[in-house]
């Protein structure tokens, strides 16, 4: 196809690309961006265009795939954008300071309130502590039910709670 017919063919669908470009990234500056580089994408490729087919579902095909990949390659970036006027966090120091309340209950403390839990309790609360799936806590445990070995979990935190609230008052928050 001859770049003057395939330029006047683009131009046609114009308004319709700049639509389907808002309706994708609800910004105004991103579909604009993510217009233009359909376009460039559509001109650069235009030799891959068979005459005659639906240029209109071709050009929206190009912006959708360009709108996906532009949302993974952000995604893959994990942009923070800061908007606020307060930039606190950009400005402090380099130097930590240290925190003078420490806390006043330690892991061994802690895990001797979790050793006294029952067997039944403490194995399927241990393993979902150490990222087991449900799953794999069900087959460790003899295959439980599912829900009984999320019951389990469920009641092992609550004892838990308990336990270090008697035991630690000052901790109760």
């Amino acid at each position: 196809m001859q770049s003057i017919k395939f330029l006047q063919e683009f131009e046609v669908h114009t308004d319709y690309l700049k639509h389907f470009a808002l309706r994708l990234t609800k910004d105004k500056n991103q579909a604009q961006d993510l217009f233009q580089e359909t376009a460039l994408k559509a001109f650069r490729h235009q030799n891959k265009y068979l005459p005659g087919t639906n240029i209109k579902a071709w050009l929206g095909t190009i912006m959708k795939n360009s709108f996906i990949n532009l949302y993974r390659k952000k995604k893959k970036r994990n942009e923070i954008q800061d908007n606020t006027n307060e930039h606190f966090f950009l400005n402090t120091p380099k130097e930590t300071i240290s925190n003078e309340g420490e806390m006043s209950v330690t892991m061994q403390e802690l895990f001797k309130i979790i050793d006294s839990l029952n067997d039944d309790y403490r194995i399927p609360f241990l393993m979902a502590y150490q990222g087991y799936s449900y799953e794999e806590i069900q087959k460790a445990t003899g295959n439980l039910p599912m829900g009984t070995v999320k019951s389990r979990i469920f009641h092992a935190r609550k004892m838990l709670k308990d336990r270090i609230q008697r035991v630690f008052p000052s901790a109760a928050a």
